[in-house]
């Protein structure tokens, strides 16, 4: 992403005497994401990410903060917010909200082996059944609604065939209700850059480091995440399906939480709906940019060929009874 809010080492140094987790040494930004701003920083007791948080409000924060803490002391490799000498997870730096968590080991992994998939879709699994218990809550703040009011501020910027597309999808989702479905604590961006896997660990025997990047999360279906999951994790660069990955990863899933026949027969339709919701925020952040040091918008194009490749496997989708 972009670092949208310059923070120097000066200011930085300061704000720091508010925590103890030592002086600092190393302030980078992180040119990845597209919400936040994000550094990488070094102390004399370690390392750590601070975000600064362009779009969302203080009163929304907790919910994102303290749902990583509950994670991470359930066992999940999530990042751990540090609380400052006020014993508060969120603090004010430039004018912004602010926050610094602990800086997970491992790197992404661009080119998954099935190997490496199997082991996202158990660690998924295990967030979900470990948000059971989380009492905060935060509807998806990239839903329906909101792909429905953003989408007439694209259409200009679209062809007819697009603008058609998209209308139709829109119709198409606002047909189906998801009531029985189970619901919970979802990532809801659970692409492969915002995993880290264990360099040390033999390509055939992956251990995930952590997930990441949970400023999406919100209480919602948990198939969905699933479906978001595997419309990056299982497809080819040419945005055909990776049998072996897919299948993968929702046999690794399968083996920690089961699907009950409401998930696979909803299944066809959440692998659309992650595609239109990705498609309509692609578009929207490579139409409608904000200015920044560090710009980082990914292509939309993508995810249109996704939905385009869902739309037209609906009679042999890929199933859940894996």
């Amino acid at each position: 992403m972009s670092v949208f809010t310059t923070v120097t080492h000066e200011q930085l140094a300061a704000w720091l005497r508010h925590y103890s987790i030592g002086a600092l040494v190393d302030l980078r930004g992180i040119a990845s994401g597209i919400e936040n701003t994000n550094y990488y920083v070094t102390t004399t007791q370690g390392r750590f990410v601070l975000t600064l948080f362009e779009k969302l409000k203080p009163h929304e924060l907790p919910f994102y903060l303290n749902l990583m803490a509950h994670l991470s002391s359930h066992g999940i490799p999530s990042p751990k917010p540090i609380a400052n000498l006020n014993n508060a997870l969120l603090d004010e730096l430039n004018g912004k909200p602010a926050a610094i968590v602990t800086c997970l080991e491992g790197q992404p992994v661009m080119e998954p082996a099935p190997e490496h998939c199997a082991r996202v879709g158990e660690v998924l699994a295990e967030l979900h059944l470990a948000g059971q218990t989380y009492r905060g809550y935060l509807d998806n703040l990239r839903g329906p609604r909101w792909w429905s009011a953003v989408a007439p501020e694209i259409y200009p910027f679209l062809g007819p065939e697009d603008v058609d597309l998209l209308k139709a999808e829109i119709r198409f989702q606002a047909g189906h209700r998801h009531d029985a479905l189970p619901r919970g604590v979802i990532h809801a961006d659970l692409f492969r850059d915002n995993v880290l896997f264990h360099a040390s660990q033999p390509r055939h025997e992956p251990r995930v480091g952590g997930f990441i990047d949970f400023y999406f999360a919100c209480i919602d279906v948990l198939i969905y995440d699933v479906a978001i999951a595997v419309n990056d994790w299982g497809m080819n660069t040419d945005c055909t399906l990776n049998q072996a990955r897919a299948t993968a990863l929702l046999a690794g899933y399968k083996q920690v939480r089961p699907f009950t026949e409401a998930e696979r027969e909803a299944w066809p339709v959440m692998l659309r709906a992650s595609a239109l919701r990705f498609w309509v925020s692609r578009l929207y952040d490579f139409h409608l940019p904000r200015p920044g040091e560090l710009t980082h918008a990914h292509d939309p194009e993508r995810f249109r060929r996704i939905l385009r490749r869902h739309i037209e496997d609906a009679a042999m989708p890929l199933r859940l009874d894996v």
